[in-house]
């Protein structure tokens, strides 16, 4: 069995972290190890996740920093980055064993669900799997995985403010195409519904062109700030 670990960032993420780690414990008890790396949350995070991870750490604030900080605990095989707002498969560990015995295979993702209300997120799901499948990119909330020492070797997350996700599927399909698993996670549509379905789309499509055309990450994270609804 390939060793698992699963590392999640966090930030003031007290209002469902306990029901998504809770949903990570069958895995754990078949030998996943779970790894929650806070950037500085002022709620009851910490506090809450400290029985339901096997480590907890403090990073500096920004999901790829987190991210890569978790990355130097993590003891697994294979790496796997998991947003606080989306769920894996039950049997995700036991599918990840079975598909990463090719050893052809160095990194992939899952297909992704957004759970809502809004018809318009179904067609958005689509969208990003097919578009992943089409380009080898893939975005955070399709729970990406990789060889911890693959991983090493591209040198982690370039630490962005957004857009990390991408920056590190274009290094890594340097080295090979993203196994692409039908196999779904479950991930929050609640932001999408905040800000608008509609107006989320044309957002993200505006920001992955400008930064496809060279704009810097730091002023479309600002651009992502100012649309956010808690402003």
């Amino acid at each position: 069995m390939i060793a698992l670990s699963i590392i999640v960032p966090t930030l003031n993420e007290a209002d469902g972290i306990v029901a998504h780690l809770t949903a990570l414990q069958p895995l754990r008890r078949r030998g996943s190890e779970v790894i929650v790396v806070d950037g500085g949350s002022a709620d009851d995070t910490r506090r809450l996740v400290q029985p339901l991870a096997d480590r907890v750490i403090a990073a500096r604030r920004g999901r790829a920093a987190q991210m890569n900080a978790g990355s130097r605990y993590a003891r697994g095989d294979v790496l796997l980055f998991l947003h606080a707002d989306t769920r894996l498969p039950v049997s995700a560990d036991s599918l990840l064993a079975e598909q990463l015995t090719d050893e052809r295979w160095v990194w992939g993702r899952f297909d992704v669900v957004i759970e809502g209300t809004h018809p318009l997120l179904r067609l958005v799901a689509w969208s990003m799997n097919r578009r992943s499948r089409l380009t080898g990119i893939v975005t955070g909330d399709q729970a990406l995985f990789v060889r911890r020492e693959v991983f090493a070797q591209v040198g982690g997350f370039p630490e962005l403010p957004l857009m990390e996700d991408i920056a590190l599927s274009r290094r890594l399909k340097c080295l090979g195409r993203p196994l692409c698993l039908s196999q779904r996670v479950i991930t929050s549509g609640r932001r999408w519904e905040q800000r608008g379905v509609l107006r989320t789309i044309v957002l993200m499509w505006r920001l992955r062109a400008w930064y496809w055309l060279g704009a810097d990450a730091s002023r479309l994270a600002k651009t992502y700030a100012a649309a956010s609804p808690e402003r």
